[in-house]
């Protein structure tokens, strides 16, 4: 449990495709939580970051296995800290959203939509008020040219203390 009282810091990740190195993992460690929003890569990916010993959550992306299909889900929902949160790896920027996820907004409201795929960071408010959150991509592989992830702290019903980390640029492994 974290010392933070209801507070929970969540690191929110993406697009690893199979990597991991210890800056990832030193941010990890010292989250609450970790949440993937898809392109995992590897199972090895899951295993490390659960090895951490704290709630892992995440779903799988369009270039992840049969295997990693069979661990995570393709959308989790979940409410935590009374807000309702939808993590699916292929959903659009705020604004753009397919008429699909627009409609399962529609049956079924989240309060934050999460998502990867685009390597883009973004986050914005949608016109329907769902805030969209992307994390970019943290992997080595893709047209990104800076990794990143986002930190942020759940509090009292809110998204608190919102933090971009650059990991420095794609091909390069130290900043």
């Amino acid at each position: 449990m974290n010392t933070k009282g209801s507070a929970l810091t969540i690191l929110l990740l993406s697009d690893t495709h199979g990597h991991l190195d210890d800056r990832i993992l030193a941010h990890a460690a010292e989250a609450d939580e970790i949440w993937h929003a898809g392109d995992v890569g590897s199972l090895e990916v899951v295993d490390q970051l659960t090895a951490l010993g704290k709630p892992v959550r995440g779903v799988y992306g369009n270039i992840d296995d049969a295997m990693l299909r069979r661990v995570w889900p393709q959308d989790h929902r979940f409410t935590l800290g009374g807000l309702r949160f939808w993590i699916t790896h292929i959903a659009g920027p705020a604004g753009r959203l397919p008429s699909g996820i627009k409609a399962a907004l529609r049956s079924e409201p989240a309060d934050v939509l999460i998502c990867g795929h685009s390597h883009i960071l973004r986050v914005g408010r949608d016109p329907s008020g769902v805030l969209c959150m992307n994390p970019g991509a943290c992997g080595t592989h893709g047209f990104h040219k800076v990794r990143t992830m986002l930190r942020f702290t759940l509090r009292n019903g809110q998204i608190d203390d919102l933090a971009v980390i650059e990991l420095g640029a794609r091909g390069a492994l130290k900043p």
